[in-house]
């Protein structure tokens, strides 16, 4: 049926757990906030309210729904029974299309879905994979979203033909090369010129491997190069990293930052050492580089899907030595050089990851997938 020919708007669920942490929870406020509200009536659903994000969200004028959307299989006795709660609410609010950012491997919501005959989508936003759950939540999909390239290899040749790959996208508008006041902010942190400025943006926790890049760093042993962490750091794994440093001078834990962009202006560098495991599709480093900074980072991925076009700016994984040299290597460009390599990765954020792209590319997957009810 043509989009034309449908009165009603295309009502929308997107299920998320929790808006504890910004993460995915502001990549379903993007999609939200920038859906075309005349053809979309997007509604959310999450366990519960905390997260300061939600207050963000509820400004957007959409429903928020707290209703256990997925359900623990055991007691299996008993799984029938609770299901049923999520069918009823899902029939009850007749939607039609679920759209899930549910981390985990959980199907019970795609289950619920299936029986009430609404097309279910997940996107896969990790790189975990392999227990059977993952294979059933595949089975009952209608189509899976893929953030990265190396996730295709997850899926038989069957579920292959349900799988579409959109990367995640940022605001090329917010996240620009220029900053007002980043002199001033600079003068913060150092009244030295020379010093070379790295910086990362990162969820503090251990697949993000900040130690390797704390370690270059020591190693370095230079006291022009500071670097600058930003993000939350009172966990175990953070309060770790703060011994290793061992009280260094030139390394500096900022804590979580609302606001990330000052901190892209005053940075020379921006480094992403995540470890071999990889990751779905890392968001800060596609804001770095909107705001033109140049990014290295691991050669895994998700990060590697970033910097395919960039093959310089990849280091080995775990590796401190290939990050050092790759360090050094930036350091030691040509001006001109650095300023037209800022250019470029500020060019293949707007063309390959703007909001827009991003937006455009769900709006008309679901549109294709009313059409094929």
């Amino acid at each position: 049926m043509p989009i034309d020919m449908i009165k009603n708007k295309i009502k929308i669920l997107y299920t998320i757990p929790n808006f504890d942490t910004a993460g995915s929870g502001k990549v379903v406020y993007d999609l939200v906030k920038n859906l075309d509200r005349t053809i979309f009536e997007p509604q959310i659903c999450c366990f519960h309210e905390r997260g300061a994000f939600l207050d963000e969200i509820k400004k957007l004028n959409v429903k928020v729904h707290l209703v256990p959307f997925a359900i623990n299989y055991r007691p299996f006795l008993t799984f029938p029974f609770r299901l049923l709660k999520i069918i009823r609410f899902f029939k009850k609010q007749q939607f039609d299309i679920i759209h899930s950012w549910h981390w985990s491997s959980d199907f019970s919501e795609g289950l619920a879905a299936k029986i009430v005959g609404i097309p279910y989508v997940f996107t896969k936003k990790s790189m975990g994979w392999g227990n059977k759950a993952w294979k059933w939540r595949s089975s009952l999909s209608s189509k899976i979203i893929t953030i990265n390239s190396d996730m295709k290899f997850f899926f038989s040749k069957k579920i292959i033909e349900k799988v579409e790959e959109i990367p995640l996208g940022v605001d090329t508008d917010y996240y620009t090369p220029q900053f007002k006041n980043s002199d001033e902010f600079l003068k913060e942190f150092t009244d030295n010129k020379n010093d070379f400025i790295i910086v990362s943006v990162v969820n503090l926790i251990p697949v993000k491997g900040i130690e390797i890049l704390i370690n270059a760093v020591i190693e370095l042993n230079n006291p022009n190069i500071k670097l600058y962490i930003v993000g939350n750091d009172e966990g175990a794994y953070a309060q770790g990293l703060k011994k290793l440093t061992n009280e260094n001078s030139t390394i500096f834990f900022l804590g979580k930052k609302t606001d990330v962009r000052p901190y892209h202006a005053i940075a020379d560098l921006f480094v992403i050492p995540t470890l071999p495991l990889g990751e779905g599709l890392p968001i800060a480093p596609l804001e770095a580089m909107a705001s033109g900074k140049i990014v290295i980072g691991s050669n895994v991925s998700g990060v590697k899907d970033i910097l395919k076009k960039f093959p310089n700016n990849l280091f080995e994984s775990n590796n401190v030595q290939s990050l050092k040299e790759s360090i050094l290597k930036m350091m030691n460009m040509k001006k001109e050089d650095r300023i037209q390599l800022e250019k470029n990765m500020r060019s293949l954020a707007v063309n390959e990851y703007s909001i827009e792209q991003f937006i455009k590319l769900h709006s008309e997957l679901y549109k294709n997938i009313i059409r094929r009810k």
